[in-house]
C-alpha cells in the first residue's frame, strides 16, 4: 500500500528537521565544550583528545566496515552462478532470501552504519592506550621474568591486546556474517548427509578460519608476557606453575596455531573437509591438554605439597614490585617498646604534646555552620579541613579551616534570575587554631565574620575573598556574571546591620562571554534554558561560569589523571585557591598486588555511597605526580608536576607539552600550603598492613600482618579509622613536623601492633614513612581498646555530660609517640538538644589522655596531662589570658566523689553487724548535700562552659577526680528521704 503524495513528501522534511536538530545539540555540546576549554587556556587538550578519537573512531569504522562488509560482499559475488538449488531441493534459507534480497541494499547500509558507529566508539574509547603507546617513555628497570624495560608492559602491552581484541572481533564477525550470505544464497547446505558447499564458500571460509587461527598463535605468544599478572600463585604475578608451565604451554601453543593455520590455508587448494578438520582437532586437543591439563597437574602435584618453597622466589618478585609500586620500598621500620614511665616523664620540659590539635574537623563542620554560616544560603563543607599558618609569633600551628560557600538563594525567593544571577558566589575564609578553643568550647576562630576580619586575616593579607568555584553540591550548576551596568546586581554579602546588602560585579578573567547572540544561543540549547535567550539582564559583557567544582575543572584538563576526593582551600597571595593532589594510576605493574582503590581508601570520612567511583578502580601503581591548584574567583587551573621522575606524567607530558608546570615555577607560598595526600597514605597503609614484611617465608605464614583498626568513634561499626594530619614529634628527630598518621593492629587481636607517620611538609623529609614497630610479645592497648578503657573508667563524668538530653561525641583519637612510649588524646564533644529552632552542634567540654597504664580525663589538655604524668604537667593560661574561668565539670566530678563517698559509708552502716543507724543517717544527710551539688552543677554544665585549650591553664590545675570503674552515677544512687535518716 503506497502513501498518499503528501505524507510521501512530507516524512523526509520530518526526518531532515530532526537531522538538523540532533546535529544542532551535538555541535551546542562540542562548541561550548571548545569554549570552556579557552577560557581556562587548554585548548590543547581539548584538541589532543578530539582529533585522537575522530582519528581513531575513523580508523577503527574503516578497518571494522572495510573488514567485514568486504567479507559479505565477497560472499554476495561469489554466489552459485546456478542459483539456490543447485544442491537439489529447496530449504528454509530459501524463504529468508526471497524476503530479504529486494532489500538487500537498504540492510546493508544500516548495517554498515550500526557497525561503523559501535566499532569506531569502541576504538576511540581507547585513546588513552593509544597515546600512551605512542609516546612512551621508559621506566629503567627490567621485569624479573623476561628482563624488559617495565613500560612495554605498562604502555606496550595494552596496545597489542587492544588491536588483537579489535582484530579477533573484525575476524570472527566477517566469517559469521560471510557464512550467513553464503547460506542464504546456496553457497552451503545443511542436508544429509552432511555438509554440502560450493568451492568459493570453502575456500572464503577457510582463509577466514585460518586467519583466526593466526591471531590466535599471536595472542599465545603476547599472552606469555601477560602472565606477570596472573593471579593463579599465592601472590599476584607470575607464579611457579605459570613460569614453569603455563609459559612453555602457551609457546608450544602458538607454534600448533601456526601449524593448524597453515592447515587451514591448505584447505584452499586441497578439497574435502579433512585438513580443516585435523587443524581443529589439533587446536582444540593441544589446548586442553597442554593449555589446561598440564599446568592443573603441576600446580597439584609439585606446587601445593611444597607451596612455601615452590613459590618462594615468586613471593620475593611480588614483595619488591608491590613496595616500588605503591612508593613504599624506602619506609624506615624503627623498633619501638612504647613502655614509658609517666613518673619520669616532664612535660613542661617536652612540651611537643601540648599543642596537639583537639578540634575534629569531622565533627566542628556544625559548629562551623551555627556560628559562622551568617545566613541560611551560605554553608560549609564537611568534613573541614586540616592546614598549617602562623600564630602571632610567627609560629606555624595546625589550623582548621573552611570557606563559606553558596548554596543558592532562600526557598521563597528561589527563581531562575537569583539563582544564577544574583546569588553567585560565596564569601569569606573561616579559620581557628586546631589547639585552642574560647571560653565557651568552641572555636576561637581568628578569621571570620564578613567581611572577613581576625588576626588571622590581617597577618596573612587576605584580599580577595569572593569562593565562585567551590565544592558544595548545592550550588547552581551555572551562574552569569559581569556585565557592565553601574550597581553590582550580584549578591556580595549582607550587611551587619539593617536588611540591606552589598553587591558586586565579577571582574574576574574566568568564564565564556555570552555577549553573543550565538554563544547565548548554544548556552540555552546546553542548559535547556530560553532565558539565557531572552534575559535582558545579560549584555555584552557578561560572562558564564560553569563547571564550578574543582575537582570538576581539573579532571576536565587533565582527564589523564586520577584525583583525590578532598581538595582544600588555602590562602596564597592574598587569594583563596583550592589545591587538589592527582594522581598517576595504573594496573599493569609486573608482579604488584592489585587492589580495589575504593577499598583501600574507604573509611569513616570517605563513605564509599557518597564518593564517585574513580574511573579505574583496581591499581597496582600510584603517584602523586601532580599538584594542581583552582583559583576560588576566577577559576584558573594550574597543574605542577611534584613528581618529575614518574615515567607516566613524562609520558602524558609527551602528550600535551607545556600544559603542566614544572616543580620549581611553583610559588614559594604555595608550597607553604601543600601537605602530603589522604588517598595515596591510604593506599600506602593498606599495602603497609601485608608489605611491611619484606622476607618471603614470614610474608608466606602471614602471622605479623596487620589490620587498620576500626574508627572508635565509629559506634561499632566495622569502618576502617581515617588518618588525621596533626603536628608530630617522632623519636630522633628535633621538633614537631606536620604530618599524617595511622595506627595499626594485628591481624587477630586489638593490641596496637605499629604506628605510621609521613612527613606531610614539604621539605627534605616530605614525603617520608616511618612505622613505629611495637614488640609482638608485649601487649599494648590499641586505640578499640583505649576508648574502652576511656568509658569505662569515666563512665560516671560521661554520663552527666549527657544530662538534659545532650549527645555526646567523641572526637578523632590521636595516638603520638611521646617520650618513649605513646600517648593517646581524644577531645569529647557535647551536642546540647536542639532548642528555640537552632540545631544542635558540637562543644568541646572535656579532654582524655591515657599513657601507658594512667588516664586523664580533665576540662583541658592540661589537666589531664597532669593526671596522668603529675606535676610536670605545664600550668600557664592560654596566651597568659586570666579570663578563662573553671569549668564546671570540675565541681561536677568533686560533688560525685562526695557523693560517691556518702553513698558507700551508708551501705557499710548498713552492712555493719549490727547495724549503725546513727551513722547511716549521717551519711544520708551528706548523700542529699552531694546529690544538691551535683544538681545546681549539672544545670551549669547544661549551658556553653570554658573547654579545654592545649595551651596551659591554671584554671585545670586539678581537674576531676577519676571514678573508678562501677562507680555509682546520680541515676543510680538512692535518694535520701525523711526515713531514711532516722
Amino acid at each position: 500500500m503506497r502513501l498518499p503524495r503528501r505524507p510521501r513528501l512530507l516524512l523526509p522534511v520530518a526526518i531532515a528537521i530532526v537531522a538538523v536538530v540532533a546535529l544542532f545539540f551535538l555541535f551546542a555540546g562540542i562548541y561550548t565544550d571548545y569554549l570552556w576549554y579557552e577560557s581556562v587556556d587548554y585548548t590543547a587538550v581539548f584538541s589532543g583528545v578530539v582529533v585522537t578519537q575522530i582519528l581513531l573512531f575513523i580508523v577503527g569504522a574503516v578497518l571494522m566496515v572495510g573488514l567485514v562488509g568486504g567479507n559479505m560482499l565477497l560472499a554476495y559475488r561469489t554466489r552459485p552462478m546456478f542459483g539456490p538449488g543447485m544442491f537439489g531441493g529447496t530449504s528454509g534459507a530459501d524463504r529468508y532470501r526471497m524476503a530479504l534480497d529486494p532489500h538487500r541494499r537498504l540492510i546493508f547500509l544500516i548495517g554498515v552504519v550500526v557497525l561503523a558507529l559501535f566499532s569506531g566508539s569502541s576504538f576511540a574509547g581507547q585513546w588513552k592506550t593509544w597515546l600512551e603507546f605512542l609516546n612512551a617513555v621508559p621506566f629503567g628497570e627490567k621485569d624479573a621474568q623476561f628482563g624488559i624495560d617495565l613500560s612495554f608492559f605498562m604502555f606496550t602491552y595494552p596496545f597489542l591486546r587492544m588491536v588483537l581484541n579489535f582484530l579477533f572481533t573484525a575476524v570472527i564477525l566477517s566469517a559469521i556474517l560471510a557464512a550467513i550470505v553464503h547460506y542464504l544464497y546456496g553457497g552451503f547446505r545443511l542436508q544429509s548427509p552432511g555438509v554440502h558447499a560450493s568451492r568459493a564458500a570453502r575456500v572464503h571460509l577457510s582463509v577466514l578460519l585460518g586467519v583466526f587461527v593466526l591471531l590466535k598463535a599471536a595472542a599465545y605468544w603476547v599472552d606469555r608476557f601477560g602472565l606477570v599478572f596472573s593471579d593463579r600463585g599465592f601472590v599476584y604475578g607470575a607464579s611457579y606453575t605459570d613460569v614453569n608451565a603455563v609459559l612453555p604451554a602457551k609457546t608450544i601453543l602458538a607454534f600448533i596455531s601456526l601449524i593448524c593455520a597453515v592447515l587451514f590455508f591448505a584447505g584452499v587448494v586441497r578439497p574435502g573437509g579433512m585438513l580443516p578438520g585435523a587443524a581443529f582437532g589439533l587446536l582444540v586437543l593441544s589446548a586442553i591438554l597442554i593449555g589446561g591439563v598440564y599446568p592443573a597437574l603441576v600446580e597439584q602435584f609439585q606446587v601445593r605439597p611444597n607451596q612455601q618453597d615452590r613459590e618462594q622466589m615468586y613471593i620475593k618478585r611480588n614483595i619488591e614490585a608491590t613496595r616500588k609500586a605503591y612508593g613504599i620500598d624506602k619506609t624506615e621500620v624503627t623498633e619501638y617498646a612504647a613502655k614509658g614511665d609517666a613518673s619520669k616523664v616532664s612535660v613542661t620540659t617536652d612540651s611537643s604534646i601540648s599543642g596537639v590539635r583537639l578540634l575534629d574537623p569531622n565533627l566542628v563542620a556544625k559548629t562551623y555552620q551555627q556560628k559562622q554560616r551568617i545566613r541560611g544560603y551560605y554553608d560549609f563543607h564537611d568534613p573541614l579541613d586540616v592546614d598549617r599558618y602562623p600564630d602571632a609569633s610567627g609560629k606555624m600551628r595546625d589550623t582548621v579551616v573552611a570557606v563559606r560557600e553558596l548554596t543558592g538563594p532562600p526557598k521563597e525567593q528561589d527563581n531562575w534570575i537569583n539563582r544564577h544571577l544574583v546569588y553567585t558566589h560565596g564569601y569569606g575564609f573561616v579559620a581557628a587554631p586546631g589547639n585552642e578553643v574560647d571560653s565557651q568550647g568552641l572555636p576561637d576562630f581568628d578569621a571570620k565574620d564578613m567581611p572577613v576580619t581576625g588576626s588571622l586575616a590581617e597577618r596573612i593579607g587576605l584580599k580577595e575573598s569572593r569562593i565562585y568555584f567551590g565544592e558544595s553540591p548545592a550550588a547552581p550548576e551555572y551562574v552569569v556574571v559581569g556585565g557592565d551596568r553601574k550597581q553590582g546586581q550580584e549578591l556580595d554579602y549582607p550587611e551587619s546591620s539593617g536588611t540591606g546588602q552589598q553587591n558586586t560585579t565579577y571582574t574576574g578573567k574566568g568564564g565564556v562571554p555570552v555577549g553573543s547572540f550565538l554563544n547565548r544561543l548554544l548556552y540555552a540549547a546546553k542548559y535547556g534554558e530560553t532565558n539565557l535567550l531572552l534575559s535582558g539582564d545579560i549584555n555584552d559583557k557578561s560572562k558564564i561560569l560553569y563547571e564550578r567544582s574543582p575537582q570538576d575543572r581539573i579532571a576536565k584538563v587533565a582527564p589523564f589523571l586520577s584525583l583525590d576526593d578532598n581538595p582544600y582551600p588555602a590562602i596564597v597571595d592574598g587569594k583563596v585557591v583550592w589545591i587538589a593532589d592527582a594522581y598517576t594510576t595504573s594496573n599493569s605493574y609486573p608482579y604488584s598486588d592489585s587492589r580495589s582503590l575504593e577499598s583501600m581508601t574507604r573509611d569513616t570520612v570517605t563513605d564509599p555511597r557518597l564518593v564517585a567511583q574513580q574511573p579505574r578502580d583496581n591499581i597496582n601503581y600510584m603517584r602523586n605526580a601532580v599538584k594542581a591548584t583552582v583559583d576560588a574567583y576566577d577559576g584558573t587551573v594550574t597543574l605542577y608536576a611534584w613528581d618529575d621522575k614518574d615515567p607516566i606524567l613524562q609520558t602524558w607530558r609527551n602528550v600535551f607539552p607545556g600544559i603542566i608546570k614544572s616543580r620549581s615555577e611553583m610559588p614559594d607560598a604555595l608550597k607553604q600550603h601543600l601537605r602530603y595526600p589522604e588517598a595515596l597514605f591510604k593506599v600506602q597503609r593498606d599495602v603497609l598492613s601485608r608489605y611491611h614484611i619484606e622476607d618471603p617465608n614470614a610474608f608466606y605464614s602471614g602471622q605479623d600482618f596487620w589490620n587498620v583498626p576500626n574508627d572508635p568513634s565509629s559506634g561499632g561499626h566495622d569502618i576502617k579509622q581515617p588518618p588525621y594530619y596533626l603536628s608530630v614529634k617522632m623519636p630522633n628527630t628535633p621538633e614537631p613536623t606536620f604530618s599524617l598518621t595511622t595506627t595499626f593492629v594485628p591481624r587477630q587481636g586489638p593490641n596496637l601492633a605499629a604506628f605510621m607517620s609521613v612527613d606531610a611538609t614539604p621539605g627534605d623529609d616530605y614525603g617520608k614513612l616511618r612505622i613505629l614497630r611495637m614488640p609482638s610479645n608485649t601487649t599494648i592497648p590499641g586505640p578499640g581498646q583505649v576508648q574502652n578503657n576511656f568509658q569505662n573508667k569515666f563512665a560516671g563524668q560521661l554520663n552527666l555530660l549527657g544530662l538534659g538530653g545532650a549527645k555526646i561525641r567523641y572526637g578523632n583519637l590521636l595516638t603520638l609517640p611521646f617520650a618513649e612510649g605513646l600517648v593517646y588524646i581524644e577531645p569529647v564533644y557535647v551536642e546540647t538538644a536542639a532548642s528555640s529552632g537552632q540545631e544542635p552542634y558540637p562543644i568541646l567540654r572535656q579532654v582524655l589522655v591515657s599513657y601507658g597504664d594512667k588516664v586523664g580525663f580533665a576540662d583541658t589538655l592540661e589537666g589531664a596531662l597532669q593526671q596522668v604524668f603529675g606535676d610536670g604537667a605545664q600550668q600557664t593560661r592560654p596566651n597568659d589570658r586570666p579570663d578563662v574561668p573553671v569549668q564546671p565539670s570540675t565541681v561536677l566530678s568533686q560533688a560525685i566523689g562526695e557523693a560517691q563517698k556518702a553513698y558507700d559509708d551508708a551501705q557499710k552502716a548498713l552492712t555493719a553487724n549490727p547495724p549503725d543507724w546513727t551513722k547511716y543517717g549521717e551519711a544520708q544527710k551528706a548523700l542529699k548535700a552531694a546529690l544538691d551539688k551535683v544538681k545546681n552543677a549539672s544545670t551549669s554544665a547544661a549551658t556553653p562552659a570554658p573547654a579545654s585549650s592545649a595551651t596551659p591553664s591554671p584554671t585545670s590545675s586539678g581537674g576531676p577526680t577519676p571514678v573508678p570503674s562501677g562507680t555509682a552515677t546520680p541515676s543510680s544512687l538512692p535518694s535520701p528521704s525523711p526515713s531514711s535518716s532516722s
